[in-house]
């Protein structure tokens, strides 16, 4: 009875041993585990928060790369756009010059012929072909007459420089008479025809 006592206390120490065993290592695996995990989620921390930095930073390069070349594009724009402007005071009138260059031509070859004839219906002739060559090249320049016949008068087109009294209820207020031929350039006009009116 003593020795199957013995056995039995026996094997219950050995079942109790390494039941304590068992438990220290599973308490040690996970304390490894958790001291493992707790490494991880620090070192995943970290880098979460070196992330955001990282690239805030490389954003903030790119803005200021974006950001020099649109200056220096603007800068660049700047000095083209002040090149034309001066280029376009200098040389603006060159096309007019241009149109008007034919008509000299023609005026140099009517002086040159007017002194080998003495005939003025010629010389006439002369004249208004020079004059009608020289309205087509204003026309072509967006030149015009302002119309003032039978027209009504017009502040915005007409400059009253003589009021003619006694003209009849059908003249007043319109123009009897053009002292000076107006024009406009593409619709504004550059000079006032200057005409009487009736009153």
């Amino acid at each position: 009875m003593k020795e199957e006592e013995k056995n039995i206390l026996e094997e219950e120490d050995i079942e109790n041993s390494e039941n304590s065993e068992n438990s220290e290592n599973s308490e040690n695996s996970e304390n490894s585990e958790n001291s493992e995990n707790s490494e991880n989620s620090e070192n995943f921390e970290s880098s979460e928060e070196k992330d955001p930095l990282e690239a805030a930073q490389e954003e903030i390069e790119q803005l200021k790369t974006q950001i020099l070349y649109k200056t220096a594009e603007f800068d660049n724009y700047r000095k083209r756009t002040l090149k034309e402007k001066a280029e376009l005071i200098l040389n603006g009138g060159e096309k007019a010059v241009c149109a008007i260059l034919p008509v000299i031509d023609d005026m140099e070859r009517a002086i040159e012929n007017g002194e080998k004839t003495e005939d003025p219906v010629v010389l006439r002739e002369g004249m208004e072909l020079i004059y009608q060559k020289f309205m087509k090249a204003l026309e072509s320049l967006g030149v015009k007459k302002i119309d003032t016949e039978d027209a009504d008068f017009d502040t915005d087109l007409h400059e009253a420089v003589a009021m003619v009294p006694g003209m009849g209820d059908d003249k007043k207020g319109k123009v009897i008479d053009c002292l000076q031929t107006g024009y406009q350039l593409n619709e504004k006009v550059i000079r006032h025809a200057k005409v009487a009116v009736g009153q």
